[in-house]
């Protein structure tokens, strides 16, 4: 009787072992596979859908839509003179023209109407300095 006892505490010491090691190489293949998973996504992001020019009303009326909304947007600090807004327009859809890709900046929000910085998709241009350096307007700012 000793024996067979001996012989069963051996073996069930040794089926918790093998079990433990079991219970730690799958917790080990999960976070190997949420490593895996983490570093895909993280390397390859998904496409992010940006915000494009639809259309530019006037200096201070800019249309802006992603794929499932339209913003009208008024440009921050930003106050064209009324003598130089055809030239303010045309300078903003030669730069920014229908369907470029635009990163908005939003400072407020009032009368249905977005305040923003609105720049290329890139960061390079952004409109609001665009008429600045034109000498359009001067920077019309509360700060």
């Amino acid at each position: 009787m000793k024996i067979n006892f001996l012989k069963v505490l051996r073996n069930f010491k040794i089926d918790l072992k093998i079990k433990e090691l079991n219970i730690y190489f799958s917790n080990l293949k999960n976070t190997k596979k949420f490593l895996i998973i983490l570093l895909l996504v993280t390397l390859f992001p998904t496409k992010t859908l940006s915000a494009e020019i639809l259309q530019i009303n006037s200096s201070n009326n800019i249309l802006v839509g992603d794929q499932n909304r339209n913003l009208t947007i008024k440009l921050f600090c930003v106050s064209v003179k009324d003598d130089d807004e055809q030239y303010a327009i045309s300078l903003l859809k030669k730069e920014f023209p229908r369907g470029s890709k635009v990163k908005i900046k939003p400072f407020g929000f009032s009368e249905n109407t977005l305040t923003a910085k609105v720049t290329n998709i890139k960061g390079t241009k952004d409109m609001s300095d665009l008429l600045i350096s034109q000498n359009l307007t001067n920077e019309d700012c509360l700060n």
